[in-house]
């Protein structure tokens, strides 16, 4: 492969601190490469070097002569006086950009949506991301670098990207570097992922999911060698009178032991576990959205964000909420909050409630903002119990990635992701039993997620997320559902998935699988909408409800077998056999999609 471009020795100070140093590295065609690292320890910055928008303190930057490189910064740097037509393509004409197919797919996939002749100024902050990568993919470059490209985009968003990148360049050609928190993207586009962490980079090869292997696997050989070192500093210190130290086996890392291995790290921060921490209550009625309507705010008269919608929460339930930009994800929450009223139906709240919601700008802090870290937490409690122990304000802050000199950090001084995690800590100290989080990833890095995560995956109440992180709604809810902008409320079995093939149906100009009704899943307890089936046709959709369920259940077994043939194969190194595996894999997924999309049309029928 062709070198493109690189750096040698790279390193970048600021006052005591060093961030880059002595970093050498290169591009190659056909690289997709994922940057990932705890926030604030160098990506932007070697992404600017790598781009040549910044000079190193020491170290140089070369690239092969005629490599064109296209960048996209964190900031918005789109001049807000222009309309989003001229900040895009210029002074081109429309028939001009409008014959190459390129750009079309990029303008469809990201702006047919956004007034044309508007002024830049006037769009919300995702609008103008959309515009900013617009701007960049129409262009001809064979190298792009994209910092946090997926900030303001919503799951659609995401997904379209993702594919654009992979069918951009042949798979020889080209190059692009991504810094972002979303992991399914990286997983999805990158065959190389670079860990930027204590002034150097580490190369991985493979998604997000090989490099957390690969990390578990190096943290674990390292952790050998340390303990190697450790037996002999013992044995020189106490002579002979110990004997011959124990042989230590090397560990052998293979795919089918990934999930062993992953088990046998120890947890990070295992001083205590916040999921331990005392919750109120919650009986048996949690928050019950009952035939809810509402008028746009500050809408014409008429218009509906909501329409008849009816929602269950119950105790302990993990829901997620996907839906396109408007259709009211954060006022759903805030009904359900009782932060705001509907026009029409009602909104029933259990006697034992105690919700808490994390805010996309995390504005509760602006009124500790003066505050130190410890001091936010302790206004709240000086003690904490936690699985039965007592804990101080300061052990507690620790948990969430506080050490003592950031426990003494001005509110305002921190960082956003370190602020989404203050609230979050804030939020949880007062024990709440429904928990409700508005895009709760912006800000934070790969390895606080998992933190986050961490916390959530034991947390005992009721979870309602808000996110265009498929990640972390696979991770920490157990069913979703959709809010496409129809003022309906509909299921999602198939996940995230479903979700876009029923929003490319709906862009295609296709019926939504449901109709006009609400299809929500079984552990919502959401109410049915009246069906004007016959009973005759409701009988037959009974059984046709009946009869796919069986087959679903029999598929699952299938593919369960075949799974487990394929562990197999893979320690046996037997690649043929996967390969026959993977084929009989393929069929059973097609069977699966248009049985649940039967089973979907029979819902309807029944109004379920």
């Amino acid at each position: 492969m062709a070198h493109l471009l690189g750096g040698e020795s790279l390193t970048v100070s600021y006052a005591t601190r060093t961030v880059l140093d002595g970093v050498t590295l290169g591009l190659e065609e056909g690289d997709r490469i994922g940057m990932v690292g705890r926030n604030g320890d160098g990506k932007s910055t070697l992404m600017r070097l790598l781009a040549l928008r910044s000079t190193p303190d020491s170290g140089r930057v070369t690239k092969r002569g005629d490599v064109n490189i296209g960048y996209l910064d964190q900031s918005d740097v789109l001049d807000g006086d222009l309309t989003v037509g001229a900040a895009i393509v210029g002074d081109q004409a429309d028939y001009e950009w409008a014959r190459n197919p390129q750009i079309r797919e990029v303008m469809g996939g990201l702006v047919s949506d956004v007034d044309w002749h508007a002024n830049v100024h006037a769009l919300s902050g995702g609008q103008k991301r959309r515009v900013a990568l617009a701007k960049l993919l129409i262009e001809d470059h064979d190298v792009i670098m994209l910092d946090e490209p997926t900030n303001h985009l919503d799951v659609e968003g995401v997904a379209w990207l993702s594919r654009h990148l992979k069918t951009r360049w042949r798979a020889n050609q080209g190059a692009f570097l991504v810094v972002t928190h979303d992991r399914w993207f990286l997983d999805e586009v990158c065959n190389k992922t670079w860990e930027i962490h204590d002034g150097i980079m580490d190369p991985f090869d493979g998604g997000y999911a090989a490099y957390v292997l690969a990390r578990a696997e190096r943290d674990r050989m390292a952790s050998v060698v340390e303990g190697k070192r450790q037996q002999l500093v013992k044995k020189e210190l106490a002579w002979l009178r110990r004997g011959a130290p124990a042989r230590t086996a090397k560990p052998k890392f293979r795919i089918e032991a990934a999930n062993a291995l992953i088990a046998d790290v120890p947890e990070p921060r295992d001083s205590m576990a916040l999921s331990k921490m005392a919750t109120a209550r919650l009986g048996k009625d949690v928050l019950d959205l009952e035939n809810v309507s509402l008028d746009f705010l500050g809408g014409d008269e008429g218009q509906k964000l909501f329409n008849n919608i009816t929602l269950r929460l119950a105790p302990g339930e993990r829901l997620g909420l996907v839906g396109v930009n408007g259709a009211g994800k954060t006022t759903l929450l805030k009904l359900l909050n009782g932060e705001i009223q509907p026009t029409s139906g009602k909104v029933k709240r259990g006697k034992t409630v105690v919700t808490a919601v994390l805010t996309q700008e995390v504005k509760e802090l602006d009124d500790v903002a003066d505050l130190r870290v410890i001091e936010v937490i302790e206004r709240e409690k000086r003690s904490f119990n936690v699985g039965g122990k007592e804990f101080s304000a300061g052990q507690l802050v620790e948990q969430l990635g506080f050490t003592n000199e950031k426990q003494w950090t001005p509110v305002r001084d921190l960082s956003g992701g370190e602020r989404r995690r203050l609230q979050l800590l804030r939020l949880l100290v007062g024990e709440p039993n429904v928990l409700m989080l508005d895009e709760p990833t912006n800000d934070l890095d790969t390895d606080t997620l998992a933190a986050v995560e961490d916390v959530l995956d034991g947390w005992p109440g009721t979870l309602v997320v808000v996110s265009h992180d498929r990640y972390l709604l696979e991770r920490v809810t157990d069913h979703q559902m959709a809010l496409l902008g129809d003022g309906k409320i509909r299921g999602l079995p198939g996940g995230v998935d479903q979700y876009l093939e029923l929003r490319e149906s709906a862009m295609a100009g296709s019926t939504i699988t449901g109709g006009g009704n609400p299809v929500t899943s079984a552990s919502s307890g959401a109410a049915a909408p009246v069906s004007g089936a016959s009973e005759a046709e409701k009988r037959d959709a009974r059984k046709a409800k009946n009869r796919i369920e069986r087959q679903l259940g029999k598929l699952t077994q299938q593919e369960e077998k075949i799974h487990a043939q394929m562990v197999k194969a893979t320690a046996d190194n037997d690649f043929d056999a996967m390969a026959e595996l993977n084929k009989k894999l393929k069929p059973l997924a097609d069977d699966r999609e248009a049985l649940e999309l039967e089973w979907l049309e029979a819902l309807e029928v029944l109004g379920e």
